[in-house]
């Protein structure tokens, strides 16, 4: 890494269509560009974006994103073969949000790539600089007003830094996982990861219960939460305020449990008095009707979930993912996510096909899904059934 030259790069303002249009014939003419967004969303629902940095290799561009249209500067970076980002899952829920596009296969999560190398699966941003490429970095201004124009000098500096480096870590980073023969997996999860996040930014509304859902809810409790977890969403969108504004999410789960039926014993729970007074009546009408719907439209049940605390299986999954994690130099943490196993264990329990597979056990790691983690699961079904009755 040439520190001096990337101490060098110049930061250029993007602030009227002719400096966006000068970048977008940049970012077209190269391979890779890294990319942060800066955002403001405490008291909105949707997030506000105040600032995109773009570090192209030649200059470190500040994109003043409240005063331009950036329908042509999104369809770009869509076009451009890899982008580079770092922690990508908020930053990919605004690109989405504002591209309205297809799920993006052109991202490369930095993060995701430390974490194969380390075996962490959090790192930040400025500890994998520190630690990969010897730079520290000032994280002073990250809770700052990034709307505030102009913006300060530090904030300035903290901005560009977010993007300066991001093109050698992911240079170093890659190279690292070039020699343990991981780069493909690490771009396959990078994949997969942005279409998880194109699956969450364009849910149904009434679809959004089920991350809420708890194993002991009837299926009257689970009408009441799509009702009003829909009904929520809805309402958040219109007035432009956070979901938890208006129901927060210790305040649902206590409204499902009681299933109040009137403003009084809904004023039990903690929901905010401000929301009492404006939606209680709604949410106890949303309440009742839930309670008096026919069987045959109760909402889709939540998945299974494995309830027993015996698990004889947990030893030779164990094992198995270690032989796995040794085999193909991959830190065993990021072979078999918990959901994972909790949907093989449904796939098991209720004989599915194996089309049935979680989409991440469906690439690189699917051989050894079909053939050694699945028959050993099997092994173990009849436990595994009770354990889904217990």
């Amino acid at each position: 890494m040439d520190r001096i030259a990337l101490e060098e790069l110049p930061v250029v303002w993007v602030r009227d269509e002719d400096g966006l249009y000068q970048l977008i014939d940049e970012i077209d003419s190269v391979d890779v560009v890294a990319l942060d967004t800066e955002f403001i969303k405490r008291t909105t629902y949707y997030p506000i974006l105040a600032l995109v940095q773009v570090n192209t290799g030649r200059a470190i561009y500040l994109v003043d994103a409240p005063r331009l249209d950036l329908q042509d500067f999104w369809a770009a970076l869509i076009e451009v073969p890899t982008m580079v980002w770092y922690a990508c899952g908020e930053d990919l829920g605004i690109f989405y949000l504002l591209a309205k596009n297809a799920p993006l296969d052109n991202v490369f999560d930095v993060q995701i790539g430390i974490a194969y190398l380390t075996g962490k699966l959090q790192a930040g941003y400025s500890q994998a600089v520190s630690e990969v490429l010897g730079v520290e970095l000032d994280k002073g201004e990250s809770q700052s007003d990034w709307l505030a124009r102009p913006l300060t000098y530090e904030q300035e500096c903290y901005a560009a830094d977010d993007v300066r480096y991001l093109l050698a870590l992911y240079e170093a980073t890659k190279d690292a996982l070039t020699q343990a023969n991981t780069l493909d997996f690490v771009r396959e999860d990078s994949t997969l990861y942005a279409h998880e996040l194109h699956s969450t930014a364009n849910m149904s509304d009434d679809a959004l219960y089920l991350e809420f859902s708890a194993p002991h809810y009837t299926p009257v409790q689970i009408a009441a939460l799509q009702r009003i977890v829909a009904w929520r969403e809805v309402l958040a969108r219109a007035i432009n305020e956070p979901r938890t504004f208006i129901i927060s999410r210790q305040a649902l789960r206590e409204i499902i449990d009681t299933m109040p039926q009137t403003i009084k014993m809904l004023a039990r729970t903690t929901i905010h008095r401000a929301s009492l007074r404006k939606y209680g009546d709604e949410i106890v009408r949303l309440i009742k009707e839930a309670a008096n719907l026919p069987a045959s439209e109760f909402p889709p049940l939540p998945p299974p979930t494995y309830r027993s605390k015996e698990k004889t299986f947990k030893k030779p999954l164990d094992k198995a993912v270690q032989a796995y994690s040794l085999a193909i130099n991959v830190p065993e943490n990021l072979l078999l996510r918990g959901r994972w196993i909790s949907e093989l264990l449904v796939m098991v329990a209720q004989d599915l096909p194996l089309d049935k597979l979680p989409a991440g056990l469906q690439g690189y790691r699917h051989d050894w899904a079909v053939n050694t983690i699945l028959p050993l699961l099997y092994d173990y079904k009849t436990q595994i059934q009770e354990g889904f009755e217990s």
